[in-house]
Protein backbone atom coordinates (compact mmCIF):
# COMPACT_ATOMS: atom_id res chain seq x y z
CA UNK A 1 0.00 0.00 0.00
CA UNK A 2 1.08 3.29 -0.97
CA UNK A 3 1.68 6.45 1.49
CA UNK A 4 -0.20 9.13 0.55
CA UNK A 5 3.01 12.29 0.42
CA UNK A 6 2.33 15.19 2.62
CA UNK A 7 2.64 18.66 0.36
CA UNK A 8 3.06 20.76 3.60
CA UNK A 9 5.99 18.02 4.62
CA UNK A 10 7.63 18.13 0.43
CA UNK A 11 7.62 21.97 0.08
CA UNK A 12 9.47 22.15 3.15
CA UNK A 13 11.39 19.84 2.51
CA UNK A 14 12.37 21.24 -0.66
CA UNK A 15 12.42 24.89 0.26
CA UNK A 16 15.26 23.48 3.07
CA UNK A 17 17.20 21.67 0.27
CA UNK A 18 17.04 24.88 -2.08
CA UNK A 19 18.60 26.59 0.55
CA UNK A 20 21.04 24.69 0.92
CA UNK A 21 21.36 24.85 -2.91
CA UNK A 22 21.39 28.31 -2.84
CA UNK A 23 24.26 28.42 0.33
CA UNK A 24 26.44 26.20 -1.96
CA UNK A 25 26.37 28.21 -4.72
CA UNK A 26 25.18 25.35 -6.95
CA UNK A 27 23.69 27.85 -9.90
CA UNK A 28 19.94 24.97 -9.86
CA UNK A 29 16.76 26.85 -9.73
CA UNK A 30 14.11 25.29 -7.99
CA UNK A 31 12.81 23.32 -11.09
CA UNK A 32 16.26 21.50 -11.76
CA UNK A 33 16.96 21.06 -7.93
CA UNK A 34 13.17 19.04 -8.24
CA UNK A 35 14.51 17.04 -11.22
CA UNK A 36 17.77 16.27 -9.56
CA UNK A 37 15.88 14.93 -6.51
CA UNK A 38 13.71 12.99 -8.25
CA UNK A 39 16.33 11.04 -10.48
CA UNK A 40 18.14 10.12 -7.02
CA UNK A 41 15.13 9.08 -5.62
CA UNK A 42 14.83 6.58 -8.38
CA UNK A 43 18.27 5.10 -7.84
CA UNK A 44 20.41 7.58 -9.98
CA UNK A 45 23.55 8.46 -8.65
CA UNK A 46 24.10 11.75 -6.75
CA UNK A 47 28.18 11.92 -8.27
CA UNK A 48 27.06 10.73 -11.53
CA UNK A 49 24.27 13.47 -12.00
CA UNK A 50 26.50 16.28 -10.43
CA UNK A 51 29.62 15.17 -13.31
CA UNK A 52 26.88 15.29 -15.81
CA UNK A 53 25.64 18.62 -15.01
CA UNK A 54 29.02 20.13 -14.79
CA UNK A 55 29.76 19.17 -18.37
CA UNK A 56 26.51 20.17 -19.28
CA UNK A 57 27.25 23.59 -18.15
CA UNK A 58 31.02 23.47 -19.12
CA UNK A 59 29.64 22.82 -22.66
CA UNK A 60 27.08 25.64 -23.03
CA UNK A 61 29.73 28.06 -21.58
CA UNK A 62 31.86 26.63 -24.57
CA UNK A 63 29.11 27.15 -27.06
CA UNK A 64 28.23 30.89 -25.63
CA UNK A 65 31.84 31.65 -25.93
CA UNK A 66 31.89 30.76 -29.21
CA UNK A 67 28.99 32.47 -30.15
CA UNK A 68 30.14 35.46 -28.82
CA UNK A 69 33.66 35.17 -30.69
CA UNK A 70 31.45 35.22 -33.65
CA UNK A 71 28.96 37.69 -33.37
Amino acid sequence: MASAVDPNAFRETMDVLMEMSRLLNTGLDMESLSICVRLCEQGINPEALCSVIKELRRASDTLKASENSAS
